[in-house]
């Protein structure tokens, strides 16, 4: 029996298929989170083209109606495809900050999550917004589910703000 168990460890046969069997897990583990980060980068990605073109659609104009805020609201579920557009939370709202320099919401309005108060203080970055000025501020959320949820890594949300200044006045009216 010993001479059999010595003549086994010697023997060099399937060396490579038990690494392989000891090394394959790991890498497939890391392919698939490598996989799952660049997916996550495309919806991070979807998130921060769709805060800036639904910035820019309202900084384009000097009035927005109730129809053209619901058609840009809208524009977001079909700037995030091919991801789920049913996921996305947006709010859409003017500041401006009076000659005193305090800052004020004038208008919101939100698919997904509540719109701020009309009237509210709000604080922007520094240098975002000047006395005497206003900019439309577009706040976007997409919760994205991981394919690894069983171990941990489940859902998480990918958020973005994008300031813009009007265009074509100082203020972007509501109707």
């Amino acid at each position: 029996m010993i001479r059999f168990i010595r003549s086994l460890v010697r023997r060099q046969d399937g060396v490579s298929a038990v690494e392989f069997a000891l090394i394959a897990p790991v890498m497939m583990l890391f392919y698939l989170g490598v996989v799952e980060v660049s997916l996550a980068l495309g919806v991070d990605r979807k998130v921060t083209s769709t805060a800036s073109a639904l910035a820019d659609l309202v900084a384009q104009d000097d009035v927005i109606t109730d129809d053209e805020m619901e058609q840009i609201l809208a524009a977001g579920a079909v700037l995030v495809a091919p991801n789920p557009g049913n996921l996305l939370q947006v709010r859409i709202s003017s500041i401006t900050m009076n000659l005193s320099g305090d800052a004020q919401v004038d208008w919101s309005d939100a698919t997904g999550m509540t719109p701020l108060g009309e009237g509210t203080r709000y604080t922007t970055p520094a240098g975002i917004l000047t006395p005497g000025r206003s900019v439309i501020m577009v706040e976007v959320l997409y919760p994205y589910e991981s394919a690894f949820s069983e171990i941990g890594v489940g859902r998480f949300d990918i958020e973005e703000t994008f300031y813009l200044r009007p265009r074509r006045s100082l203020v972007v009216s509501r109707q």
